[in-house]
């Protein structure tokens, strides 16, 4: 005789405990997005406070400031800038880890681990340690304020991260669809881009969506090796920190502005971005 298994009262508390975490979790990430928007919505003055004033008078004021309003300086140059680096670098960080991550996890090499190891190290060194030298060089071949230049060093810096995140992926591809298709007589090019890619493309979503921001994030570098022509969003928005006069709403103003089009794109593959972070958590 069949008997029904129901939840006892601790496993419900325990549930219960459990959502209300989560729930506090998510307030607590929550609350600095939320005051952000709120205190671009203020009047400098009111944003200047200690606490920030809740019941304050909203405008618009600090976003037409990010837009020129008593400047005349446009955004969107930097924003242009740093959306084509972003993009192209992580365009090239597939094309290249792709490969690779198919090398150290379908077709492994010889001692894959020390070369994965290599990779992760390249991550050690601190970025402020490799500016002076970058800098020279970019000096002396004439790429400074190059936007080429931030997609070769944006397209370095992702790499590691891409080739260990496209191996975890590519673990998961089932041997026998790649042994069919190379009785088929099917090649390299062809198994990588009809049969590997459409197999992990939650894998490169999520890849791409990091690199992307990483790159769309990048401050040190774009400040130092850009100047008027190449200058990024992130440069852009430290334009607006002030020695003289008052700059909070402004500054949320644009943070609010810039990160729109990170959200945007995450909340867009948000589903593929989800496949892709446990496609390679369980075995």
């Amino acid at each position: 005789m069949a008997t029904t298994i129901t939840d006892g009262p601790i496993v419900r508390r325990r549930r219960g405990a459990l959502g209300l975490l989560a729930w506090l979790c998510g307030t607590v990430f929550f609350l600095p997005v939320a005051w952000m928007v709120l205190t671009s919505l203020h009047r400098e003055s009111d944003a200047a406070t200690n606490p920030p004033s809740l019941g304050a008078p909203l405008t618009l004021q600090g976003y037409k400031e990010f837009f020129g309003a008593s400047t005349g300086v446009s955004p969107w140059p930097p924003l242009i800038n740093s959306f084509s680096a972003s993009l192209m670098s992580t365009l090239l960080v597939l094309v290249l880890a792709i490969p690779a991550a198919y090398a150290l996890s379908i077709k492994p090499v010889r001692k894959w681990s020390d070369a994965m190891f290599f990779f992760l190290s390249t991550k050690m060194l601190p970025v402020v340690a490799g500016l002076l030298p970058i800098y020279l060089i970019a000096q002396n071949s004439g790429m400074l304020d190059n936007v080429a230049l931030l997609v070769v060093l944006y397209t370095s810096m992702n790499l590691p991260i891409a080739v260990w995140m496209m191996r975890s992926f590519l673990a998961e591809v089932p041997v026998e669809i790649l042994e069919a298709a190379s009785i088929d007589g099917a090649g390299l090019p062809t198994v990588l881009v009809r049969i590997v890619a459409p197999v992990v493309a939650p894998g490169i979503a999520a890849t791409s969506l990091i690199c992307f921001i990483f790159s769309w994030n990048e401050l040190l570098f774009a400040r130092v090796l850009t100047g008027v022509v190449a200058g990024t969003a992130p440069v852009f928005l430290t334009g607006f920190v002030t020695s003289q006069g008052l700059f909070l709403a402004k500054v949320c103003a644009a943070a609010v502005c810039i990160s729109l089009p990170v959200l945007i794109a995450g909340f867009a593959a948000q589903d593929k971005l989800v496949q892709g972070l446990s496609l390679g958590a369980v075995k």
